[in-house]
């Protein structure tokens, strides 16, 4: 069953974003049940977790206090989106794809609230420079994320499709000036450059001078490229990501073995995208998540293309990436929802979120009392963001005179859950 639109908080009802304000305000989450099996109450208050109980053990006695039930909830750390194309999202639809700058930004808000309903409090959103778009696209995005401040934090990576030779001149020219505008991360895709050992080599340089971490798409089909790559990038700092990385299950096993070898020592990350292809690739593999996370690099999972050309059914939902990490390529539902969450967050710099106190309150209330019924059936959630409830997506079950039946009176008996008992007419 489909779940409701997300919508974003009524501005009238919603703290203001100033810090003051944040402050003073002071949020308790009762009754959630913790992946560890307890129940408790979660008290938060300037965009942190203050302290976490025994349920009924927590109150506020300071300034405002909001209090949300979260009885029958699971309450996770929030997961973020490390790899969305904003610029070419919803745009399935079959007419020309418009690359003026107020399409742009309505789809890129549009994408980027659906993906926060569904829990994303942060993304990073990679939008082309040059060609047709020039730096239009990525102006409108950055209007996008100023319009989403206060809802979910959005980075942009400026991805240019030639860097090398004299018809990369202009691509260099205008990679600065993207970091100049406010992109925060150098992107790129060298699989389409005459020379990808250049572009890569100047996506670095470009990265090293203005201290921002590169973010590139490669299918991964060649070792020998991938080794360079790992060579190169292996000291920078704040880091090197990669994906989808589709070809690396392509390779022979002991290829793909040396390879993720020489991508972990190097600290390369690898982002995957299990729900399908994005515009830079044309194969729609996933990587080998398996192998990867067993030489010990980091692997976090993004959603790619959003009901664009490259994916036209596309839904930017964290949680059926983690689905489909668990159920078709074997991952636990802790290691599955850690590549949306955690690793995710890692991808995009961010600090660490655990439901403990002094940690950020970035949160995913998601109905169920398990990680595992929660990645299958996550109809119903509670988003916060900076302590701020910013999202609910609400989702009831009904069945035509459930009571009246043999069934209902059984499951009755038995104590089986519902989400409704309304009957349909």
């Amino acid at each position: 069953m489909p779940d409701s639109q997300p919508q974003p908080p009524d501005p009238s009802s919603s703290p203001s974003d100033s810090p003051g304000q944040h402050a003073a305000a002071s949020l308790l989450l009762c009754g959630a049940r913790l992946t560890d099996g307890r129940t408790v109450d979660v008290r938060v208050g300037g965009g942190r977790i203050e302290a976490v109980g025994t349920a009924g053990s927590l109150g506020s006695t300071r300034g405002r206090c909001t209090r949300v039930d979260l009885g029958g909830y699971l309450l996770l750390p929030a997961p973020a989106e490390p790899h969305a194309h904003p610029d070419t999202a919803l745009s399935a639809d079959g007419s020309p794809l418009s690359y003026e700058p107020e399409d742009i930004q309505r789809r890129a808000t549009e994408a980027a609230l659906l993906q926060l309903g569904h829990g994303a409090t942060a993304l990073r959103a990679h939008v082309r420079v040059g060609d047709v778009q020039g730096l239009g696209a990525l102006t409108a995005v950055l209007q996008a994320r100023r319009s989403l401040r206060g809802l979910a934090a959005l980075a942009a990576v400026a991805v240019p499709r030639v860097l090398t030779g004299v018809a990369g001149a202009d691509g260099l020219a205008m990679m600065q000036d993207a970091m100049k505008m406010g992109a925060s991360v150098v992107g790129g895709c060298p699989d389409l450059d005459p020379d990808p050992t250049g572009y890569v080599e100047t996506v670095l340089e470009l990265a090293s001078e203005h201290g921002c971490p590169v973010d590139l798409h490669t299918d991964a089909t060649d070792p020998a490229r991938l080794a360079r790559l790992a060579a190169m990038a292996g000291g920078l700092r704040p880091g090197v990501t990669i994906g989808p990385c589709g070809g690396l299950g392509r390779l022979s096993a002991d290829v793909a073995a040396r390879t993720a070898d020489q991508l972990a020592a190097a600290g390369v990350t690898v982002v995957c995208l299990p729900q399908g292809g994005c515009g830079g690739v044309d194969r729609r593999d996933t990587a080998p998540v398996r192998l990867l996370r067993a030489a010990g690099v980091r692997v976090a999972a993004g959603s790619g293309a959003l009901r664009d050309v490259s994916n036209p059914v596309g839904r930017g939902d964290p949680l059926e990436a983690a689905y489909l990490l668990a159920s078709r390529y074997g991952l636990r539902p802790e290691d599955a929802y850690d590549a949306v969450s955690a690793s995710a967050r890692a991808v995009l710099g961010l600090p660490e979120v655990r439901v403990e106190a002094g940690f950020p309150a970035e949160l995913l209330a998601v109905r169920g009392d398990q990680l595992a019924g929660a990645l299958s059936l996550a109809y119903s959630r509670i988003v916060v963001h900076r302590g701020r409830v910013v999202a609910r997506t609400s989702s009831v079950r009904e069945y035509c005179n459930w009571e009246a039946t043999e069934a209902g009176a059984a499951a009755a008996e038995l104590g089986l859950p519902r989400q409704g008992r309304k009957e349909l007419s």
